[in-house]
């Protein structure tokens, strides 16, 4: 298999799975990659893709042609992927908006991961087009905030991430999973889902809870 046909084959597995069983595979695993507090701000969809990164920040854009920020990212993205957004300059000032909700959206993007604050949610909500993010603002990143990086690696909630990692959002939070444990991780939440999902059933069944989230359940992620 190609590595294109590899990383699409890794998308469609992840989004058939939930962040919870991620993160408790990457716990199996004794990996990080589990961020809290980016919340769920304008659909209620879950989105699973691989990563393009933006980094924002005060000081001097890049050198070219006056840009807005997330611009340079929303149009080398290919359809699927998911745009995740660092903004710890302390500012409050907007890592995304509405126009560029529109623009992501029309262009096949997932959905955004924002770690800083958002603005513009009701026009995200209006195009249906999944933001995540640390806080809500409406203030612009326009004369306070600038590009500083697109395609480079950056830190979201004490995670390092790069450019062609994955990532997997729903309302319980965010995971983000490095390109080359993708496979391992995989593999794990897979098993992990199966067995909590067989666990639902026998408690339908009739099953008694104390007894299906027994010993197996309490030592289910030890190696």
């Amino acid at each position: 298999m190609s590595a294109a046909g590899a990383a699409s084959d890794f998308v469609a597995r992840l989004g058939k799975l939930d962040c919870c069983a991620v993160s408790d595979a990457l716990d199996k695993l004794h990996w990080n990659g589990a961020v809290t507090g980016l919340g769920q701000l304008s659909t209620s969809r879950r989105i699973a893709g691989r990563i393009l990164t933006v980094r924002l920040g005060v000081g001097e854009p890049p050198a070219g042609k006056p840009r807005h920020v997330s611009t340079t990212a929303i149009e080398a993205a290919e359809p699927g992927d998911i745009i995740v957004v660092e903004q710890h300059s302390g500012v409050n000032a907007a890592s995304w908006g509405g126009i560029l909700s529109l623009g992501a959206k029309l262009r096949g993007v997932a959905g955004v991961i924002a770690d800083g604050p958002v603005r513009d949610i009701d026009e995200a909500r209006q195009h249906d087009f999944p933001v995540y993010g640390r806080s809500l603002t409406p203030f612009t990143a326009r004369g306070r905030i600038v590009e500083l990086d697109t395609g480079g690696p950056i830190n979201v909630g004490g995670v390092a991430v790069k450019a062609g990692d994955y990532a997997i959002a729903d309302g319980s939070g965010v995971v983000l999973i490095a390109a080359e444990n993708i496979e391992r991780v995989l593999a794990a939440a897979e098993e992990i889902f199966a067995r909590e999902a067989a666990m639902a059933q026998a408690l339908r069944e009739g099953k008694r809870i104390t007894e299906v989230m027994g010993a197996n359940y309490e030592n289910m992620l030890r190696n």
